[in-house]
């Protein structure tokens, strides 16, 4: 592009935009509110969806659409927010056209205006026009007929600007019928649409809605230049029935030179779709018995063409029936509805219980020679109804049952019924009518077998009642039908013989209750428990004995069941509960095998007064001085009433020093007060004893002592501390001697530890020549222990080395340092010996140690164990142990000459007999 063709586009378009500006300014000015025509035209089909778009109305009210409203006058069809008018239910217009008034209004400034709108039934034509079936089929194919030759569609002349305000309608294209399964060749043109213009300028044509620029996409195609509209590609009414296209003009600028025009295209419908059942196989179910014309079910088959043509129109037929009894002929069916209904009677569930019935439905109003078929099947069942009474397999039935036994089978009643097996019509149900006036029987169903059950539900007693009579009517669940007799073999008659077995005798007043007081001697008669045997047609002995006896306080006799009593009876005994002692007894008899039965026996101990009262509480608490507070006394009694209170609380006449103390003050009958009499008494533990009398018959005395504490209390009435000491049986001076007491305990606690304190320091100022933890002069010695030799000891033999080193002990002072001492320091575990040893070591060593012995002013005035080391392990010496002073008795010393050259100085200084 040049820079003079960019300059002239540039100008261009300014020019094009401020033409725009001012055209638009130009309506604005010029703008008049109201409806772009007053009258709109649309053609619809006959049938017509809910929600399904019909046109759009335009209004203008010079501000846009914003603030305007729609209404109708008609129930069945709305216009939305931007002007669509759609159909507010599914409905089929009965007439050629439809007309209803749309109104708008402004909410602003309220004014309104109104528009018609006339809807036009699109009248198709027949199904078969312009179709002709092909020879040699019987199916017959529909063939369309020629396409249509070229339409020239006029557009109506547009509104004059010059002033007229009334525009004149479009013309009403009359709908274009497309057949469907259309063989082509496509594309197949349908019209073509012209514009009156085209003569003048050159005009493109284009087509838009659904088909063409909306899925689906370019089923309709339109020459832009010559305006012929195509097809291109065959159409399916099942898929989409209808198309609303609308058609454009434009100049080669893109300028409309007309307005749109509608265009609406109907696919014509083909006979291409077999009727479908919507089951392949329906079940249903008529009873037996029924009347011809009973329903029986109903089967549907619904067919994709259209219905309101021969092609959609199905009807039905029964094709065949098995199996054909009583009747080839027993059902027939709505051809229209597919009802199935009963046709002939005889229809017997235990005969014939279900039928199959082949049903087919056709299309083209069931002609079959040019429709579509299609089959299903028809399960027909016959359901039972009670026509069959039950039977009993015999007249009569017989059982036993053992007396006294309940929920037991005596006898199983069998019955015949033909209808169906665990139903209501087969259920039987059981009913004694004669026989059994006391509801000892019962007849149960059994749920599998359909047997009844006579069943014992009360003891029958053979004393009594030897044998049973019993009439038994069976009948169903569910009543016979109607016509329907009971028959006579539904009575039956059941004999039940009872059997005799030995029964438990019985306590004729179990829970026997008697009454007598406590107390009673040993050996006194209480009462005759005696029991029964209700076996009155056997000869048998019974026989009592104890079963529970707690207190093992009575006997009975084991032949008439006189009950004495063994102990004294005590009504305060742990045994006896609410006043009453229950006991136990077995009777039994000597049947085979032999049967008992047990009876309680309640004594009710009535109470004597022979327990005496005891006084509470044990213990109290009072003040030294009185009027600041009182013991309240009261009594508990282990009788009950009348033999306990009232009570008496007095003081006793001895010793004197009671009534001078205390007083009492009864408060009632239960409680009175213990209270000082004088003004001070010193404090400490007092007993006082106090009689206390019930109000028995004869009255129980009783001594009791109650232990009161005295001591001094503050304003509250509340011991002091000092006070509870002291009431504790301590003096003033007994408290002051404790004390002085305590405080020379702890003098003598510092003494001796200022003692030891000073005996520890000495101790490190002047240690001991023997290491405090090998002192042994001061222990136990033992000597009776003789071990397992030196073998077993192991001993460091270089301790017996003079050490070399002696700076650590070289502070002593001559005389006083032991050269048998431990030092002090640390020193080597191994101490280093010289390599050439001298002789004289150990005579040395030996030498030092028992002058420093004999000097040592701190040694025993007594011979002690010197402890010098130890010789070390393997050595074939004897132990060196102990070695005594200069002072020693003699001893040989000889064999120390053969020890060697190590022992020759011992062996010089002893071996000769004289000492050194």
């Amino acid at each position: 592009m040049t820079a003079g063709s960019g300059v002239l586009l540039v100008l261009l378009t300014l020019s094009g935009a401020l033409r725009a500006h001012s055209e638009d300014l130009t309506a604005r000015e010029t703008c008049k509110a109201g409806f772009s025509e007053e009258d709109y035209t649309a053609l619809i089909s006959q049938n017509i969806l809910e929600g399904e778009k019909l046109l759009k109305v335009k209004f203008s009210s010079c501000l846009g659409t914003k603030g305007t409203q729609y209404e109708t006058n008609s129930m069945d069809f709305k216009v939305g927010a931007d002007g669509t008018v759609f159909a507010t239910r599914e409905l089929r217009v009965p007439s050629e056209q439809v007309a209803f008034t749309v109104t708008a209004w402004d909410r602003q400034t309220a004014e309104r205006w109104d528009a018609v709108v006339r809807l036009l039934v699109a009248q198709t034509s027949s199904p078969h026009s312009g179709y002709k079936p092909q020879k040699g089929r019987k199916d017959a194919v529909l063939e369309p007929s020629p396409p249509p030759k070229d339409t020239l569609l006029p557009w109506p002349q547009r509104q004059n600007p010059s002033g007229l305000r009334r525009q004149k309608r479009d013309w009403v294209i009359p709908p274009i019928n497309v057949p469907e399964n259309s063989r082509g060749p496509f594309p197949q043109q349908l019209v073509r649409i012209r514009s009156d213009k085209d003569n003048d300028i050159p005009i493109r044509y284009s087509i838009t809605g659904v088909g063409a620029d909306q899925p689906p996409m370019e089923v309709f195609s339109i020459d832009s230049m010559s305006g012929r509209m195509y097809v291109t590609r065959p159409m399916d009414r099942e898929e989409r029935a209808s198309y609303h296209l609308r058609a454009h003009a434009v100049d080669m600028n893109g300028n409309k030179v007309e307005n749109p025009i509608d265009l609406y295209i109907y696919v014509i419908d083909m006979n291409d779709n077999r009727p479908e059942f919507l089951n392949q196989v329906y079940n249903g179910s008529v009873d037996e018995g029924s009347k011809p014309g009973t329903y029986v079910m109903t089967v549907t088959a619904n067919d994709a063409d259209d219905s309101t043509t021969a092609n959609g129109m199905v009807r039905y037929r029964i094709v065949t029936q098995t199996p054909q009894s009583p009747s080839q002929n027993m059902f027939t069916i709505n051809s229209e509805t597919g009802d199935i209904v009963t046709v002939a009677a005889g229809l017997d569930r235990e005969k014939v219980q279900q039928y199959t019935v082949i049903v087919q439905a056709t299309d083209m109003e069931g002609n079959l020679n040019y429709g579509l078929s299609n089959t299903a099947t028809a399960i027909i069942t016959v359901t039972d109804v009670n026509d069959n009474p039950p039977e009993f397999t015999t007249s009569t039935f017989a059982g036993e049952v053992p007396e006294n036994r309940v929920e037991t089978v005596v006898a199983n009643l069998t019955v015949m019924d033909r209808d169906q097996p665990h139903s209501p019509n087969w259920n039987a149900v059981y009913r004694i009518i004669s026989g059994d006036p006391s509801g000892h029987f019962s007849v149960r169903t059994d749920p599998v077998t359909n047997e009844g059950m006579v069943t014992v539900v009360k003891a029958v007693d053979y004393e009594l009642n030897r044998a049973f009579m019993l009439t038994v009517m069976v009948s169903n669940q569910a009543p016979l039908a109607s016509g329907i007799q009971m028959s006579f073999q539904s009575t039956a008659g059941v004999t039940i013989s009872v059997v005799d077995v030995n029964e438990a005798p019985y306590f004729p007043s179990n829970h026997k209750l008697i009454r007598l007081e406590e107390g009673v001697p040993t050996g006194t008669v209480l009462t005759t428990f005696s029991a029964v045997d209700p076996d009155r047609f056997m000869q048998q002995a019974v026989r009592y004995s104890k079963l529970s006896d707690p207190a093992n306080w009575l006997h009975i006799n084991a032949t008439n069941g006189q009950v004495t009593t063994a102990a004294v009876l005590d009504r305060e005994s742990l045994y006896i509960k609410n006043n009453v002692y229950e006991a136990t007894f077995l009777a039994a008899d000597n049947g085979i095998p032999p049967a008992s039965g047990t009876g309680t026996l309640q004594i009710y101990l009535i109470d004597i007064n022979d327990n005496a009262p005891e006084l509470l509480p044990k213990e109290a608490q009072i003040c030294e001085r009185p009027n600041l507070n009182t013991i309240n006394i009261t009594a508990a009694d282990a009788d009950v009433d009348p033999n306990i209170g009232p009570y008496v609380f007095e003081l006793p006449f001895v010793p004197a020093a009671v009534r001078k103390n205390w007083t009492i003050t009864r408060l009632n009958g239960d409680y009175a007060q213990l209270s000082l009499r004088i003004l001070y008494l010193e404090a400490g533990m007092y007993d006082v004893p106090i009689i206390v009398t019930d109000s028995g018959n004869p009255p129980l005395t009783n001594t009791s002592v109650i232990k009161v504490k005295v001591c001094p209390c503050d304003d509250n009435g509340d011991c002091t501390t000092i006070g509870a000491v002291a009431a504790a049986g301590l003096g003033t001076g007994a408290i002051v001697a404790i004390l002085i007491c305590i405080l020379i305990l702890l003098t003598m606690v510092l003494l001796f530890v200022v003692w030891m304190k000073r005996r520890e320091k000495e101790r490190h100022t002047k240690q001991l020549l023997i290491d405090p933890e090998d002192d042994v002069r001061d222990n136990i010695l033992k000597y009776d222990e003789e071990g397992g030799g030196e073998e077993d000891q192991d001993y460091d033999l270089s301790q017996l080395q003079q050490p070399e080193a002696m700076e650590h002990v070289l502070s002593k002072a001559p005389g006083v340092r032991r050269v048998d001492e431990r030092p002090v320091g640390a020193e080597p575990q191994y101490p280093a010996r010289p390599v050439v040893p001298h002789p004289g070591d150990i005579g040395d060593f030996i030498n030092e140690g028992l002058r420093a012995a004999d000097n040592d002013p701190t040694a025993p005035p007594y011979d002690s164990l010197l402890v010098f080391d130890y010789e070390g392990s393997g050595s074939t010496a004897g132990s060196v142990s102990s070695l005594n002073s200069s002072s020693s008795g003699d001893q040989d010393y000889d064999y120390l000459n053969d020890w060697g050259p190590r022992f020759k100085k011992l062996a010089d200084m002893y071996g000769g007999g004289d000492e050194d």
